[in-house]
């Protein structure tokens, strides 16, 4: 198995599953009548990031994922979506940009010095293989998990079969 094999179909299954969520989440809103900002800005308790930070970290993960791995230059994902329309265009986006990458540009990745910030003034340095999987996967898994679990846990009919998703 290719390392892009280990890295691209990961990404992928969390940030299609996450554009399934969002859209039982609007029909949800809908039915229920409820104002999408009411469940966007919703939150498991409150010192954890809303739904909508949840999503845009998720985006951020897999595409910042990417570029590091590959040596390419990490683009700026501003956070700026208040609505279902504009996360699950930001998802789009980010389908497109993980699908762009082609396996010859993850050839030597795992064994490839990865450096990253972690605060505002300091980073890290790991071999891509120590980032993938003890850096961005579990993050990535993380902000997804709570996506799903604030969804859940304000009444949107969901289940694991939502959360897994397909590639």
């Amino acid at each position: 198995m290719s390392f892009h094999d280990a890295v691209v179909p990961a990404y992928l299954q969390m940030l299609n599953s996450l554009t399934g969520l969002i859209t039982k989440a609007e029909a949800h809103c809908t039915a229920k009548k409820i104002d999408p900002s009411v469940l966007l800005g919703s939150r498991l308790f409150p010192d954890m990031l809303p739904l909508s930070k949840q999503i845009q970290f998720v985006s951020e993960l897999a595409t910042k994922g990417c570029a590091r791995l590959t040596q390419s230059e990490v683009p700026s994902t501003p956070d700026t979506e208040i609505s279902f329309a504009a996360l699950k265009q930001r998802l789009a986006k980010t389908i497109d940009y993980v699908n762009s990458f082609k396996p010859e540009q993850f050839e030597g990745a795992d064994t490839r010095d990865v450096t990253f910030p972690v605060g505002s003034d300091k980073s890290i340095t790991m071999k891509g293989q120590q980032f993938l999987s003890s850096f961005s996967l579990p993050n990535l898994y993380f902000h997804a998990t709570t996506a799903y679990d604030i969804l859940r846990h304000n009444g949107v009919e969901i289940g694991k079969r939502d959360f897994l998703g397909t590639n």
